[in-house]
């Protein structure tokens, strides 16, 4: 329920494991989508095949490209071919499915559960289906039949009990949520729903104690927090909901989240204060939207799009789905399709900023930088005192090389910052880089000083200072001491274990270079930089042959193009005399280090939810 803008923790709990339990008991893998008409119109392209190979090998290589429109249309072309195929059966009705396309889902369904009774997904649908058709008694047999493996069986239970509630059957929706020997990660998920029926069912002290023990197992986790906050002020005990808001804020490693603030406005303004769910269909979206968010930040994007996409057929507009849905997308890197799905979320929620963000740092990866400046100023001048689409200008300005514009929005950000706190280390740090690139180096020192002053630990600030120092022939044994103390905190990091082995070689310690070179390139094989340095250092400790094929190994790696001739002529003539005043002197690593970090847009700011 936290999605960010950079990696956080899991939004509803850690799943790292329940992705391996889903796939292992599904046996699927539900990248792509099928359809069986000929021709599709979700692109501009005509998705046709004359042939049943044809149209199945196009589809799969769909579906590895992660296209999933024009995987179901290829998918869709063969099926037409072989329509009683079993395995293309079923990747029809999962893509389908992952594609949001819900008539075709359910027609398809039908037709796998013939070939496949037992289907847990095709039988979950159904199961759906039947719910929002009034037909209790058919959804109940499908939920039932979809009650296979650990996760069918919480799946199952979970969104039987909203059935029940439905019915207005209290007692066996409680009931069916009474599994103690559940694993703990799917405990949280009963006990949460537990309180969210139990509220319904006006059972205050059963969900007070439902929501307390899901608040003492995790409060980070914001959908949890509002439910328990909303529970309480709809209660008439403020007092406890702003205690539960005021604990996630002082847990969470940013800002206040604007839905953790609108409602903390809610209960000061004495209005009545509604709970989070009010009826089992919103009840049954909120089911499958919690683990599906969950599997999308925990690894498991296509199923997690499956459980998405089966949370808005209940709920289209829900936004928290819909968010999820598109950072799925994002990870993906459909970034054309995360915009889309962005663009299906009401406007003008507390969400509209963080949205936007989004939405300008997916144009950015489309290189469209001018459109998502244009986007992200709108929303500086909307918000001015949110440092979030500042510090996402300055983090895409920095990363297109576009220096002094990513000084601009840094300065302003640190203006309305006023007085730093820790977490404002970033802003420093990014504003230093960017001074040192531009050739302003006292600037440059003054603000990595300042970032390591606030965060002692961090090692991109420990890298680039060290290093820079380094570069420069200046503060020689602090430099060494603190790229070294920022390799002992990222032991793993080929590009900070490449600058301690470059800052050797600047200084002339060839052999102790060449331990660290050979090190970083096991780290980072791929680069090209640090295959070029191994081969510099291999060659000044006489090791001629190998260091030749290390500039080789660089070569075939695409290095920029001013690189490409320097490493050619090594390569023909080797390099000079160390003491001959020609030693080749590189762009500073950390600098290069950095510009990888920073075009991955790691530094993103503020939540969506």
């Amino acid at each position: 329920m936290n999605l960010r803008l950079a990696p956080q923790q899991s939004g509803f709990i850690s799943l790292a494991s329940l992705g391996a339990v889903i796939v292992a008991a599904t046996g699927l893998v539900a990248t792509a989508i099928c359809t069986p008409v000929t021709a599709r119109e979700r692109s501009g392209l005509e998705f046709t095949s004359r042939s049943l190979v044809g149209g199945y090998l196009s589809g799969r290589f769909a579906k590895s490209q992660h296209d999933i429109a024009g995987a179901a249309a290829f998918y869709g072309s063969a099926l037409a071919h072989d329509p009683d195929n079993e395995v293309l059966v079923e990747q029809a009705f999962l893509m389908e499915l992952s594609a949001g396309d819900h008539e075709r889902t359910a027609l398809l369904a039908g037709m796998l559960i013939q070939l496949q009774p037992q289907h847990r997904l095709a039988r979950m649908f159904l199961g759906l289906e039947a719910y929002k058709k009034g037909d209790f008694d058919a959804a109940e047999r499908n939920l039932t039949t979809a009650s296979s493996g650990p996760i069918g069986e919480l799946t199952a239970a979970l969104l039987r009990a909203w059935l029940k509630v439905a019915e207005k059957n209290y007692s066996a929706a409680l009931e069916l949520l009474d599994k103690p020997k559940q694993a703990d990660w799917a405990q949280f998920y009963l006990r949460y729903h537990r309180g969210l029926i139990a509220d319904i069912a006006g059972l205050k002290s059963a969900a007070r104690s439902a929501y307390k023990r899901v608040f003492r197992q995790d409060s980070r986790t914001l959908r949890t927090t509002i439910a328990y906050a909303r529970h309480a002020a709809h209660a008439g005990d403020r007092k406890l909901a702003r205690s539960i808001l005021r604990e996630y804020d002082r847990r969470s490693s940013t800002d206040p989240h604007p839905l953790s603030a609108e409602l903390m406005d809610e209960v000061e303004s004495k209005k009545p204060v509604a709970l989070l769910i009010n009826d089992p269909t919103n009840g049954m979206a909120e089911v499958l939207y919690g683990l599906g968010e969950a599997l999308t930040t925990d690894g498991g994007v296509s199923i997690g799009i499956i459980y998405l996409q089966m949370s808005l057929y209940l709920s289209p507009r829900q936004p928290l789905a819909l968010a999820a849905l598109a950072q799925a997308y994002e990870t993906m890197r459909n970034y054309g399709q995360a915009i889309a799905t962005y663009d299906r979320i009401a406007k003008g929620t507390p969400l509209q900023d963080a949205v936007d963000i989004r939405k300008a740092l997916n144009l950015n990866l489309q290189d469209q930088p001018d459109e998502a400046k244009k986007l992200l100023e709108t929303v500086a001048d909307r918000a001015p005192n949110d440092l979030a689409p500042l510090d996402a200008l300055g983090n895409i300005m920095r990363a297109r090389k576009r220096y002094d514009d990513a000084i601009h929005y840094y300065t302003r950000a640190l203006k309305i910052i006023g007085k730093p706190e820790k977490r404002h280390w970033t802003f420093y740090y990014s504003r230093g880089t960017c001074y040192e690139r531009t050739k302003q180096w006292d600037k440059a020192e003054a603000d990595l000083k300042k970032a390591l002053k606030l965060s002692p630990d961090q090692p991109l600030a420990l890298n680039y200072l060290g290093y820079s120092w380094i570069d420069q022939g200046r503060n020689l044994r602090e430099g060494l001491k603190l790229i070294k103390k920022a390799v002992s905190l990222k032991p793993d990091d080929g590009y900070i274990v490449d600058s301690l082995g470059w800052a050797y070689y600047r200084l002339g310690r060839y052999s102790d270079a060449v331990g660290q070179l050979e090190r970083a390139v096991e780290l980072r094989p791929d680069d090209p930089v640090l295959n070029d340095h191994l081969g510099d250092a291999l060659w000044r400790v006489g090791r001629e042959r190998e260091a030749r094929f290390q500039w080789a190994q660089a070569l075939s790696l695409n290095p920029e193009p001013a690189e490409v001739t320097k490493i050619k002529k090594k390569l023909a003539d080797g390099l000079a005399e160390a003491g001959d005043g020609k030693v080749r002197r590189t762009r500073s690593q950390a600098s290069a280090n950095d510009a990888r970090r920073i075009k991955r847009v790691e530094n993103a700011p503020k939540a969506v939810r």
